[in-house]
């Protein structure tokens, strides 16, 4: 059910109309045709509205949108019939009690998913929960699982579907066995089993989430691990210097396999370059930071400059190279997000793509 205070605007492209949050501002994209769409003003800020909430007792908005405060914008379901369609998998895996063991990614899956819901319109009943700590023994972020639950992200989209991947954890790299890696190696992420029933390689991520998207169907995935710059296998990989400039590389295996969608738009937002090792996931590096990628990301997002992907990744750069601050961000939500922070001078969030575009005209929205 929409909120009373929800309304409507009218896509200049389709001319259908869609919900939008109360008072949203700035861009969104068009649910029926992909369309963007400029808005006036916006909801409440991510950190506002949980700062709001701790000031009124409702602390526990910091675990999830279950919490969500009862004035929350609350989109409209979507069926699977329907071809607008939100869906995310957001996967959080901690290796508890392993001498690699992370700390923060399951706060760094609810945070993921609050922003979600309350930001992009999301429903809640379509964003699929991996982490150690569920019930569900189908939603324990086994190898087996987080194929399932890939392949279930990507399961009859169509259209209009608007379709993200988030994976906190750790990854690595690979000997390439079969001759499609320009550098020799394959990127890898690491379910909770690995160990015993192996990594996930990019090559099998690619053909389950990336092949498949049919005509204006976006993927956005958000991978907060180790050795992640191209662990889509995206065939071209943004490289933007610090003054601002950009160009596209392009990333197409040595082969000439097609590693593209089947119409669709795929984006990569990656922890780090291939060869680097991420702050948030670099216990195997003897670290012991955690989150930094992830908040990042949101931080971007709520602070308004994340208007275009060309922003988003300057601003999500500069967060990390300053070392993560938490200006104007105090108490329970900032302990949320502090940890015992060991920067890489080196870590370099990426954008990779199926397709090139201008990164300072793109508007960014999920």
């Amino acid at each position: 059910m929409e909120s009373r205070n929800t309304r409507t605007v009218q896509c200049s492209y389709c001319g259908k109309e869609q919900a939008v949050p109360p008072g949203a501002r700035g861009t969104v994209w068009c649910t029926f045709c992909n369309g963007s769409i400029r808005v006036r003003r916006g909801p409440p800020g991510f950190v506002k509205q949980i700062m709001a909430n701790i000031s009124s007792g409702i602390t526990s908005a910091l675990s999830g949108y279950a919490a969500a405060p009862a004035n929350a914008y609350r989109p409209r379901s979507y069926s699977p019939e329907q071809g607008n369609k939100k869906r995310a998998v957001l996967i959080g895996i901690s290796y508890v009690g392993r001498s690699y063991e992370l700390k923060g990614t399951v706060n760094d899956v609810n945070c993921m998913s609050y922003l979600l819901c309350t930001k992009f319109g999301f429903s809640r009943e379509w964003i699929r929960v991996l982490t150690e700590e569920e019930r569900d023994p189908r939603r324990i972020p086994t190898r087996e699982n987080v194929c399932a639950a890939m392949r279930w992200l990507v399961q009859g989209c169509s259209a209009g579907d608007s379709l993200v991947f988030h994976f906190s954890g750790h990854g690595v790299q690979k000997l390439d066995m079969n001759g499609d890696e320009r550098d020799g190696f394959d990127e890898a992420l690491c379910p909770l089993d690995f160990e015993e029933n192996g990594v996930i390689l990019d090559d099998e991520i690619n053909a389950t989430i990336v092949r498949p998207l049919p005509r204006n169907v976006k993927l956005h995935a958000v991978v907060d691990a180790c050795h992640s710059g191209t662990i889509l296998d995206l065939p071209y990989l943004c490289r933007l210097s610090r003054t601002g400039s950009y160009q596209w590389e392009d990333h197409s295996p040595p082969s000439g396999e097609y590693k593209g969608t089947s119409g669709g738009l795929a984006i990569l937002i990656s922890g780090c370059d291939d060869h680097q090792t991420s702050a948030d996931t670099s216990a195997f590096a003897r670290s012991t930071s955690t989150g930094a990628m992830t908040y990042s990301f949101i931080q971007a997002v709520e602070s308004d400059q994340a208007n275009t992907y060309g922003n988003l990744l300057t601003a999500m750069r500069l967060s990390i190279r300053n070392g993560l601050t938490l200006a104007g961000i105090s108490g329970p939500l900032a302990s949320l997000f502090r940890r015992v922070i060991t920067f890489s001078s080196t870590q370099e969030p990426q954008l990779s793509s199926s397709e090139t575009f201008n990164i300072y005209e793109r508007p960014f929205c999920l």
